[in-house]
């Protein structure tokens, strides 16, 4: 049978498909086109698609893959599991995190259990607030309505949209944020407004001509609050400052801190518009030094009119030798920020200042709580039993002699992670957090300490049972920075250092201007929030299956180590 008597069979063989296979093509064309627009101009969900439209849908087309081809593919390794990670992107868009049959990883893998009371609780049985005291001794203690802060992240090492969206987020959400050793910066002030401010001759304000006012309100109706605001922004502040100042979307002005204003004009108390703020100090005194690099006290006691209490970095599990901005990161706002040269790669000194020996560190804390009126403790990483004890030793000395203590130690394990930091470090120097608090907290204890300090934990941290656990190794309070970045929108793709000028792809950690204008602040600011407060319900929920009512009754008893 020839071909001809084969078509003549089967008529649609035999047809012209060279028109419709035409008209097909174009119609493809066309929707490629139509989500092509839709995802750079139109949607504003995901900053990922704005950023990379049609291709960036790869990714998700993947997601949907990997459940079913996961015996093709490696599970999740440096976490416990794949389900963490995509928990805290369900709940931080308020989706239903629950699962269906069975996680990934086998339950008789579990390294740790909790165990479950005889008799449970009812969720309602469990305290509705978390709180935890600083520096009860100071004449401004803080009083944190969480357990869980984000982790120290300095603005520039994430982009300035992203840092605004946490420090919104932190206000809606309620829980403390640290401002990493890049020292506070404008964006840590995204939630204030001038109304809030009861004096405004601290502000320098910029504002806009009733044209610049106009073109705000007519691009805001026909696109976003994002896009008409970077337009606002561009007519009403030069280049090179753009980034220091706060959009007052009230009043439709730009405002930032004028720190060289006397010390008088500042608020006595800080604004209740504004986040709860940890101020932390790294061994640049970024945002608290005088020209030459030394410590500025009046600087400093402005700063704290802003945050609630100050942690002294000594050491991060990840990078001992302080923060690292390489030159693409340092831009004019950062250097106006730190009082550093720009676009100059920027690495901090390894050793802090005032810390030579421990009674130099130690009466400089004291002057910090002197000076501020507010707590002050110091970040450590922790190696040996040996090691701490020399800390417990020279804490009880001064106790014993009637001077002022640190008022709280936060323990970074060694496991934890960095955006930029050398190979070498990442998960070799130090313990991991467990072992670390163990030996923190038998020490504290064994040297009367422990009802005087505060033990705040952080490395690795993404899920409730995490901040469970840690709860039950003896710590007051948790800081978590991959959770909180997750919740954020980051994707885990690696490139946060921009080096080789490669930049994170969701313009939240880069300071590509491209990258970063398409960030999605607000959205982002709700999904943080949430992530938050889902932590706490799982907390809580975790709780009342141990037949605990406080987390005052979290002991090692507990777990059950395996």
């Amino acid at each position: 049978m020839n071909s001809e008597k084969l078509f003549a069979n089967f008529p649609l063989l035999s047809a012209d498909w060279g028109a419709l296979f035409k008209v097909l093509m174009v119609v493809v064309l066309l929707v490629l086109i139509a989500m092509f627009i839709y995802d750079r101009f139109v949607q504003r969900k995901n900053q990922l698609l704005i950023n990379y439209p049609l291709i960036g849908r790869m990714r998700y087309f993947f997601y949907a893959l990997r459940g079913p081809m996961r015996q093709y593919f490696g599970d999740e390794t440096f976490y416990d599991s794949f389900e963490k990670l995509e928990w805290v992107n369900k709940v931080a868009t308020k989706e239903n995190p629950y699962l269906s049959f069975s996680p990934t990883k086998p339950y008789g893998n579990q390294k740790v259990l909790f165990k479950h009371a005889n008799f449970v609780k009812e969720v309602s049985e469990v305290q509705e607030q978390f709180t935890v005291t600083f520096g009860k001794e100071r004449r401004v203690p803080f009083v944190s309505t969480s357990i869980v802060g984000r982790s120290a992240m300095s603005d520039e090492a994430i982009s300035p949209e992203g840092t605004r969206a946490f420090a919104i987020g932190a206000r809606k959400g309620n829980f403390p944020i640290n401002t990493g050793e890049g020292g506070l910066t404008s964006n840590f002030l995204a939630s204030l407004n001038v109304e809030d401010c009861s004096c405004t001759d601290y502000l320098e304000i910029k504002k806009g001509t009733w044209f610049a006012k106009g073109a705000y309100k007519v691009i805001r109706f026909f696109t976003n609050k994002e896009v008409s605001q970077r337009v606002y922004r561009k007519m009403v502040v030069r280049q090179k400052d753009r980034g220091t100042f706060i959009f007052d979307n009230i009043k439709l002005l730009y405002f930032r801190i004028d720190w060289d204003c006397s010390l008088e004009k500042f608020p006595d108390v800080v604004p209740s518009s504004v986040p709860d703020i940890t101020f932390q100090m790294g061994s640049g005194l970024y945002g608290v030094r005088n020209h030459d690099g030394t410590f500025n006290p009046e600087r400093y006691k402005k700063v704290m009119r802003f945050a609630q209490m100050t942690e002294v970095k000594l050491a991060q599990g990840a990078k001992q030798t302080g923060g690292k901005l390489l030159a693409a990161k340092v831009s004019d706002d950062i250097a106006y920020y730190r009082g550093i040269p720009a676009h100059v790669d920027l690495i901090s000194p390894n050793r802090f200042p005032h810390a030579t020996d421990m009674e130099t560190f130690f009466d400089f804390i004291s002057e910090l709580q002197e000076l501020s009126g507010k707590p002050v403790g110091y970040k450590i990483v922790i190696s040996t039993k040996e090691d701490f004890e020399v800390y417990a030793k020279a804490l009880k000395e001064r106790k014993e002699a009637g001077l002022s203590i640190a008022d709280f130690i936060t323990i970074d394990g060694g496991d934890g992670g960095s955006a930029t930091a050398p190979l070498e470090m990442m998960s070799k120097i130090g313990l991991p957090i467990r072992e670390a608090l163990n030996i923190v907290v038998s020490l504290l204890h064994a040297y009367g300490l422990k009802d005087d300090i505060k033990i705040i934990a952080a490395e690795k941290v993404l899920t409730p049972d995490d901040v469970i656990e840690l709860l039950c190794h003896g710590a007051d309070f948790i800081n978590i920075a991959r959770g909180f970045m997750i919740s954020a929108g980051c994707i885990r793709a690696r490139e946060c250092s921009g080096a080789g000028r490669r930049n994170c792809p969701v313009g939240l950690a880069t300071m590509d201007e491209g990258k970063r204008s398409k960030y999605l602040v607000l959205q982002k600011a709700k999904n943080v929030a949430n992530y938050h407060n889902e932590l706490l319900h799982g907390v809580q929920s975790l709780m009342a299956v141990m037949g605990k009512s406080n987390v005052s009754e979290l002991s090692m008893d507990d777990l059950i180590e395996r």
